[in-house]
């Protein structure tokens, strides 16, 4: 069975309103209390989530505030649909309120709007088309809602432990048509061994690259001049420059951007680390960062450049800190799909202790790959072509991290169309209505599609 947007548009004020409530709850994630793992304003932003399915007569279940479910259908077989319902931080510079869903035109702006709150609405008005539709409800369809996917996925980790995984399924937090395959991920910790840089600060989460920092250096260190120039030459959105109390402080803004594609932005750390080069800074960290991690994302400073036939190793610089005079940032590798752990933390071996500075490895998971032709893959690739008629698009392989890796059983499918940026991650995170009536259509029918599958 085929469903359409314009089977869609009549549940759009309904669909609105449940949007303005999660959007309005800042689920980033807050301090583990007793009862509440992710802090109490995800919680109660799952409670209200689930209330929605409570209210549309599913059956409903909260996993101890670490995810829920919402539910349909009878038999052994779960079709498992995974959403979060946490975001990352804001950040600044938005046009609009982002804890305030805002339409501009055809356009909704709010965080989580994407990624993926808006995609969690949308899986639930799909299970409730093949509702009204009559369709044998042949196996249970699990909307299952989760609340830590971008800190770690501890959440889906609760989740499989109690229930396992799933016959078959989705996640909708990545691309169009469908995602066969992940690169694997790494997270490492680098830190300064010695350094006359007085404070560095910057970035907000280590799952994109830094979009703006501080560094204070000492006034003898460098001609202000030099240094201002070195930034000017620079990808640099903006910089300031403030001088006082023998220190220079630097304000860069860059441009923030996903782990997974981080040439699309600019770091801000990168940046500055390389003026105060330019600028004639002598200094040890400013040395290691530059030959070791620096503007590249192919990770060659490290050894570990290489790509396979699905796309090359990446690297973002997501934060950078110092505490108790210690300068410290974060590194997010996304590896190709061929690759093992093992073969990385061989590359990187010879990178870890180095004299000026060291790195450290804090976790390294392995990629996700199916066949593109196998049947989970093709049966959702064929839901989208038949809603939207493009024939073109293929499933892909990304950098990204999904639920697919944290549930067995599914990959990613949507909800970002080829050709859209939603600014995913970035401030001004958008929703195009029409695409996300399609998003309703075509997980309605992928949803028939793994009803009928044998």
């Amino acid at each position: 069975m085929v469903f359409c947007a314009e089977d869609v548009k009549k549940h759009l004020p309904q669909m609105t309103d449940q949007l303005t409530q999660l959007v309005a709850c800042p689920t980033v994630r807050g301090t583990a209390e007793e009862g509440y793992p992710f802090g109490r304003e995800v919680a109660r932003c799952l409670d209200i989530a689930l209330g929605f399915g409570r209210q549309m007569g599913y059956q409903v279940k909260n996993m101890d505030n670490y995810c829920g479910y919402i539910q349909m259908g009878q038999g052994e077989q779960i079709i498992g649909i995974a959403a979060h319902l946490d975001v990352v931080p804001p950040g600044d510079g938005w046009a609009t309120n982002p804890y305030t869903l805002t339409r501009q035109g055809n356009t909704l702006y709010g965080r989580g709007v994407s990624d993926d709150k808006g995609a969690a609405v949308a899986a639930l008005w799909a299970m409730e088309l093949v509702r009204q539709a009559g369709l044998p409800l042949n196996r249970r369809v699990r909307l299952i809602l989760g609340c830590a996917e971008e800190t770690g996925s501890e959440c889906m980790a609760h989740y499989a432990a109690s229930e396992g995984g799933v016959w078959a399924g989705f996640t909708p937090d990545g691309n169009f048509p469908d995602i066969h395959g992940e690169k694997g991920g790494c997270a490492l910790t680098f830190f300064a061994k010695k350094t006359t840089i007085i404070q560095a600060e910057g970035g907000f989460v280590t799952n994109a690259v830094c979009p703006q920092c501080t560094v204070v250096v000492p006034a003898d260190a460098v001609d202000q001049n030099a240094l201002r120039q070195a930034l000017q030459n620079t990808p640099l959105t903006s910089c300031e420059l403030s001088s006082g109390d023998n220190q220079i402080t630097i304000e860069a803004h860059g441009t923030a951007a996903h782990a997974a594609s981080p040439t699309l932005g600019v770091n801000a750390i990168g940046c500055t680390m390389q003026a105060l080069q330019d600028a004639g800074v002598q200094d040890d960290f400013v040395q290691f960062y530059n030959r070791c991690i620096g503007t590249d994302c192919t990770g060659v400073g490290l050894g570990i450049a290489g790509q396979d036939a699905y796309g090359p190793l990446t690297l973002c610089n997501g934060t950078i800190t110092t505490k108790e005079g210690q300068i410290s940032g974060t590194l997010d590798i996304r590896y190709p799909v061929t690759w093992n752990s093992k073969l990385l933390q061989d590359k990187l071996q010879p990178a870890l202790d180095q004299p000026d500075g060291s790195v450290q490895i804090n976790s390294i998971g392995e990629p996700l790959f199916y066949p593109a032709n196998s049947p989970l893959v093709t049966a959702l690739a064929r839901a989208y072509a038949t809603v939207t008629g493009d024939t073109k698009a293929k499933p892909m392989v990304i950098g990204g991290g999904t639920y697919a890796k944290s549930l067995p059983g599914i990959i990613a499918f949507g909800c970002e169309f080829p050709g859209t940026d939603n600014h995913i991650h970035d401030v001004n995170e958008r929703l195009d209505i029409d695409e996300w009536c399609q998003q309703v259509a075509i997980y309605a029918t992928a949803i028939a599609n793994l009803l009928q599958q044998k």
